[in-house]
């Protein structure tokens, strides 16, 4: 089963209690955190608008960190973007690929939310989720946020024409999805996010060669092995020849 977030920003009334439950509850580092909330302001006095950008990771269907990782620390699973740094190699590839922007190295290594993988696992939920006041937060079987998420928009179009959701189509579909009171760009978040050159570099070109040398080097040390068995045989059969040859001899000198 495929899980995701909801994120209504329609609620979001910037209190910062996600931002802190996730620090503690993860026991995260000085300077390490997997949420910010960035106040957003549009318009000219005095007809201004404002509101939070809740920059968390969108655990992107299609994510371009998974696709460079080269170690396996990053990878998909219910629906949401894992993250095992005890396998992260500290090449920073994620950094440069995502098109959030949401990995950022910590101490050498990778760092961003996993959607609190152990703590679910064991029954509980999300510590930004369990904590939020405001019930801006929902974690839950996809289809279910999204049935709920339609419906907060749905809602919400009565005070924001432009209400939507965010998230369905986006990288393939993400795991999180935002309900927004308008576009995107006003939050500085694509509305068609694209996957950078050097994430797609390494889909389609570094990758498939990768497998060729790897391939390559499996038929090489293939090769190898038989001519150096073939030389090996041929040794042993020069060997007993001469051993033979040494036998003959003594005996005729006996």
């Amino acid at each position: 089963m495929e899980y995701a977030f909801l994120l209504d920003l329609g609620r979001c009334i910037g209190c910062q209690a996600c931002v802190a439950s996730c620090k503690v509850g993860n026991e995260l580092g000085e300077g390490q955190q997997y949420i910010e909330l960035i106040e957003k302001t549009n318009g000219e006095f005095p007809n201004l608008t404002g509101g939070w950008d809740n920059h968390r990771c969108f655990h992107c269907a299609d994510a371009a960190c998974v696709t460079v990782c080269p170690t396996g620390a990053l990878f998909k699973e219910d629906g949401l973007t894992r993250l095992e740094r005890d396998v992260c190699s500290g090449c920073s590839y994620c950094t440069e690929a995502c098109p959030y922007d949401i990995p950022v190295m910590y101490e050498g290594k990778s760092s961003k939310c996993d959607g609190c993988a152990a703590t679910v696992s064991a029954g509980g939920s999300p510590w930004c989720v369990g904590t939020c006041p405001s019930a801006a937060l929902e974690y839950g079987p996809r289809e279910v946020i999204q049935a709920e998420a339609h419906k907060r928009a749905e809602a919400m179009r009565d005070r924001y024409p432009n209400a939507h959701v965010y998230g369905e189509t986006q990288a393939g579909g993400l795991g999180l999805l935002v309900v927004m009171p308008d576009d995107p760009e006003l939050l500085d978040i694509p509305i068609d996010p694209k996957t950078p050159f050097m994430a797609d570099a390494w889909q389609k070109v570094v990758q498939p060669a990768a497998v060729g040398i790897t391939l390559g080097t499996a038929v090489l040390a293939g090769a190898a092995a038989v001519i150096s068995r073939r030389n090996h045989e041929q040794e042993m059969v020069v060997i007993e020849a001469e051993g033979l040859v040494r036998d003959s001899e003594k005996s005729e000198e006996g």
